[in-house]
């Protein structure tokens, strides 16, 4: 008997709320002839987050990008085979080697309302620089150099994509339906430091160069020297303004002027009054007023047996002769 003709079945469009997006990855080198042309396949909706934020209505969800996926891969896909939409940003969720957190530390200057509006639940001092980080601060510059050159992705990553409007989030959805709907192929533009060339470059980024450690350090020292500078002024400023409970730091060499004495002594005033009005009355409880009771009755009793005693000495006094001088 002829064998059964197979036919090959068509890769679904949709998936729930996701449209199916195929993409044609580019061959690398060092692959064999059978994993040319292989198509890989984005998921993509828009974007509805829990939480609501400015952003949502102007971005799309992607599931599953590529693994070399960077912001500049998803720009060039839109830009140039998606209609030309263009995009803000793009937030992806993971990366290997995870994505450095550097400490930073910035200075804030608040105006009048938005200090109003801060002290409803908590006092704040006006025109404070405030450290955001302890410790040394460590940016792009002072950090150690990179050991990777380039970030790839998890397997079934996903991605945000957040366009400059409304109508080009719209746009690109449309663009990316009638594509999936045509047939059409969309190339996929790979990244660079895949392959046997990204753990060449891996080897060589392990062993910096001299010059590169030196200027990193510098950084790194002029940072810190700054932010000693800025908490030693902060320092400064704190010794000469009260506290929340209206206390002046007495620091060796400093004095403060009448009008600080007089303002730290009227938020101490102000704070026992606070104290005195919230406090616990000495009758709230019902055991307050037992033992009020019974404190009173024990001062009657020593009372009266001072008295007794007093009225004895006074009657043996009486009956005694006393010798005229």
């Amino acid at each position: 008997m002829a064998p059964e003709k197979t036919t090959k079945r068509r890769a679904p469009s949709v998936v729930a709320d996701f449209t199916i997006l195929p993409l044609t990855l580019p061959t690398l080198s060092g692959l064999p002839a059978s994993h040319e042309s292989t198509q890989h396949y984005l998921y993509i909706k828009p974007h509805e987050p829990s939480a609501y934020t400015a952003t949502a209505e102007r971005s799309l969800f992607v599931a599953n990008v590529p693994i070399d996926a960077s912001e500049s891969n998803i720009r060039a896909l839109f830009a140039e085979q998606l209609g030309g939409a263009r995009v803000e940003s793009v937030d992806f969720d993971a990366s290997v080697p995870a994505r450095p957190l550097h400490k930073r530390w910035k200075q804030e200057k608040r105006g009048d309302d938005e200090i109003e509006a801060g002290q409803r639940g908590k006092k704040r001092k006006r025109n404070d620089a405030e450290v955001v980080a302890e410790g040394v601060v460590e940016d792009e510059d002072s950090a150690l150099p990179a050991l990777w050159a380039s970030e790839v992705r998890r397997s079934g990553s996903a991605a945000v994509v957040v366009f400059v409007d409304k109508r080009s989030a719209r746009g690109a959805l449309k663009e990316i339906q009638a594509a999936v709907k045509s047939g059409r192929a969309v190339q996929w533009k790979a990244g660079s430091g895949l392959g046997v060339e990204r753990y060449k470059s891996h080897l060589a980024l392990v062993h910096p160069s001299a010059s590169a450690l030196q200027s990193s350090i510098n950084a790194y020292l002029t940072q810190f020297n700054a932010l000693e500078t800025q908490r030693a002024r902060l320092l400064k400023h704190a010794r000469t303004v009260p506290d929340e409970d209206g206390f002046i730091t007495v620091a060796r060499g400093g004095r403060a002027g009448p009008a600080r004495i007089e303002e730290a002594e009227k938020k101490k005033a102000e704070l026992e009054e606070r104290r005195k009005n919230n406090g616990v009355k000495d009758d709230f409880y019902r055991f307050q007023n037992r033992e009020k009771r019974k404190e009173a009755e024990i001062n009657l009793r020593k009372r009266f047996e001072e008295d007794r005693r007093r009225v004895a000495r006074m009657r043996e006094r009486r009956g005694r002769v006393r010798p005229e001088a």
